[in-house]
């Protein structure tokens, strides 16, 4: 006996196909992309007086709102993708690799925990695990990095953690999360009409 066909048209241009990467997806998540990439490039500032060479940009929303509204693999697309355009255009290898580390450690735990409790609750969870993935990847990555490639010593890193480094990512993880959470709605049902 024959399967009776569906009259339902698929859209094969859908957003909403078990997360396959289709063409409207592609176009948004690359829209997405010069987003971020435009704030990485202009929209970038010292956000604590007296420590200039950290910079914040809003990215980071940008990476959290495509994780909400495409799952992790977007977020990690829209995490990384941008700062190479950084990385030509601006800073060299070390502050690429600081920017990636933040924003991939926040929004991938964020999206992952929103991709399986798709509720306001699930998004704060998430955006509080990433919140805590991201200075915990920030401190190592500092740690480690900073002594290699901006000559300071271990020690020097080392006492630069609580005064500077921490401060610092508490208000840029903050910010990005508190924007994405009044944000993220309506962005996301904007994204996958």
């Amino acid at each position: 006996m024959a399967q009776p066909t569906s009259n339902i048209q698929h859209d094969s241009h859908s957003t909403t196909a078990q997360g396959a990467w289709t063409t409207k997806r592609i176009a948004l998540t690359s829209l997405l992309c010069a987003v971020s990439a435009i704030c990485t490039l202009f929209l970038e500032f010292p956000i604590l007086p007296g420590l200039e060479f950290l910079k914040y940009d809003p990215s980071g929303i940008v990476a959290l709102i495509a994780g909400f509204a495409f799952g992790p693999a977007t977020a990690a697309v829209v995490s990384v993708l941008p700062y190479l355009v950084h990385f030509a255009t601006h800073s060299g290898f070390y502050g690429v690799i600081m920017a990636v580390l933040a924003t991939i450690s926040l929004t991938l735990p964020a999206a992952t925990i929103y991709q399986h409790k798709p509720t306001f609750v699930g998004a704060l969870v998430g955006m509080f695990v990433g919140a805590v993935c991201c200075i915990g990847a920030c401190i190592i990555g500092n740690l480690i990095l900073t002594p290699l490639y901006m000559g300071a010593s271990f020690h020097d890193v080392v006492a630069l953690i609580v005064p500077a480094l921490l401060p610092f990512n508490l208000i840029k993880i903050l910010i990005n999360c508190v924007v994405a959470a009044i944000l993220y709605k309506p962005l996301t049902k904007a994204l996958s009409e």
